[in-house]
């Protein structure tokens, strides 16, 4: 590794959620969706590709547009279609296959899913077709959201689906949930009854090698939580959405967001199309359960991720919230380890997640790459419209701001040697900020703050014990302060 890398590892103005991650070759690509910075909705931009060397995770290459929202044919003039969560795949002929749903203007909510072609990974890519059965139909069985895709040995999977997070199995409200579900999946009231086991839940087809044809299914491989048995753990960590597979061996993983503690979970069988047991939780967007905690150490929203091997060491991919919406959402990864009965234990988040190592403690860091935030209020976004710290941005400047009293700030981890003092640059403040290595832990610094409009840099001396540890801020002061970067040295 040149240089150090660390969380969200693409620029800082990139907005790349839903990412699937895959090696091809000797490089690994990056297919998400793609939000605007401070966007008002999912999904506003074209298809971006970034790729790295596997052997070098802090050189990451954007390719540019791989594929264009106007390539899609339901786009009309001044109204194209948003292109939601995609995977990719290579196919039985050496081309490269992109999978993704059509939502927004001209398109009903989960119609048709759809799939462009390339001969690079890279792209760009050029629309090929729908997902349609034999006789030419579109495939719209269930709700076609979140395709995720896999080439398993020439045989070609597709799994999607989408889940409301909500049991809804009370036969007095059930019109009442049917009609709302109609409105909402543009589905007929009798679609929405009639589907056997439910319309939500995770489902698999099988491809022909024309890669959009249906060979097999659609078919039921996981429950959403109406139907989910109540006494099982699964009921408790359904599957919602961002459906993900992967084979390990002779083991198929599928994961996806449950729509709780923005919790990315999973799932293993010894099939590729049934059988698949709930086996925990990879990571949660606020820490959320990870060693026992049962508080939101972020807020959290979406996530839509993916479990990577490159060069040796497995990742996950996941993506965190930022300007107080889900609609601004930023890649990030961990390191994971798979143990030999196949189980994943739960990682936190970090600041370094591919740097394959702690960060340097000395020098000046972006206020943004923390990994915990969050204040006694910190709540799940999008449940109310309270504020709370976020990042954000103003121009060129991306920073945090709504710091309020009590706030805490963590980054992690950092390798510390001899250092004598620390700073930060912020703005708007009034009070002290606490320096300290672990949450509520004793300040082993207190830089005092004053009230300015533009940015400025305050500093205290410190010192910390030689050795890797965390380090977090806390501000303790009136009004909302920005925090723009410290300085650790």
């Amino acid at each position: 590794m040149k240089r150090q890398v660390f969380n969200p590892f693409l620029p800082l103005d990139e907005y790349i959620p839903d990412v699937e991650a895959h090696v091809f070759g000797d490089r690994v690509y990056l297919y998400g969706s793609h939000d605007a910075e401070g966007g008002k909705r999912f999904c506003e931009l074209d298809y971006v590709v970034y790729s790295a060397p596997i052997n070098d995770l802090s050189e990451w290459t954007c390719h540019g547009v791989a594929y264009k929202k106007s390539q899609d044919p339901r786009s009309k003039p001044g109204r194209p279609v948003d292109l939601y969560a995609p995977d990719c795949v290579r196919g039985n002929d050496g081309r490269y296959y992109l999978y993704y749903t059509a939502m927004g203007p001209n398109v009903k909510n989960f119609g048709p899913m759809s799939v462009a072609v390339s001969d690079r990974p890279e792209g760009p890519f050029s629309y090929l077709g729908d997902v349609c059965f034999p006789d030419g139909m579109p495939m719209t069985t269930f709700l076609t959201g979140d395709p995720a895709v896999l080439n398993d040995n020439g045989r070609i999977w597709l799994y999607y689906g989408w889940g409301l997070g909500l049991d809804l199995r009370n036969k007095l409200l059930a019109p009442l949930y049917n009609y709302v579900m109609s409105k909402i999946f543009d589905r007929p009231v009798k679609e929405i009854r009639n589907t056997y086991p439910h319309i939500l839940g995770a489902n698999v087809v099988e491809l022909e090698d024309d890669m959009r044809t249906v060979k097999s299914g659609p078919k039921r491989i996981l429950d959403a939580r109406t139907t989910a048995d109540k006494k099982s753990e699964l009921y408790h960590h359904a599957f919602h959405e961002a459906a993900s597979i992967r084979k390990i061996g002779d083991t198929y993983y599928f994961i996806w967001f449950s729509g709780k503690d923005g919790e990315l979970c999973y799932a293993t069988s010894k099939y590729p199309d049934r059988d698949f047991v709930y086996r925990g939780v990879i990571i949660s967007n606020c820490d959320m359960g990870y060693r026992g905690n049962k508080r939101r150490l972020a807020a959290d929203g979406t996530n839509h991720g993916s479990i990577e091997c490159i060069n040796g060491q497995w990742y996950v991919f996941y993506h965190r919230l930022t300007h107080n919406t889900n609609f601004s959402r930023q890649v990030c990864a961990e390191p994971i380890t798979i143990l030999p009965d196949g189980s994943i234990p739960q990682v936190e988040m970090t600041s370094c997640g591919l740097n394959g190592k702690p960060l340097i403690a000395r020098g000046v860091y972006p206020a943004i790459i923390c990994c915990n935030l969050f204040n006694k209020h910190t709540h799940t976004i999008g449940r109310w419209k309270r504020r709370q710290p976020h990042i954000t941005h103003d121009g060129n400047d991306r920073f945090i701001t709504d710091i309020s009293h009590g706030t805490t700030i963590g980054f992690k981890y950092f390798e510390f040697d001899d250092i004598n003092k620390i700073s930060v640059r912020v703005r708007r403040a009034k009070g002290t900020m606490l320096v300290s290595t672990e949450i509520g832990g004793t300040a082993l610094a207190r830089i005092n703050l004053s009230n300015t409009s533009e940015w400025a840099t305050f500093s205290a001396p410190i010192r910390i014990e030689k050795g890797v540890h965390a380090l977090y801020f806390t501000y303790k002061g009136k009004g909302r302060m920005d925090f723009l970067e410290f300085e650790v040295g």
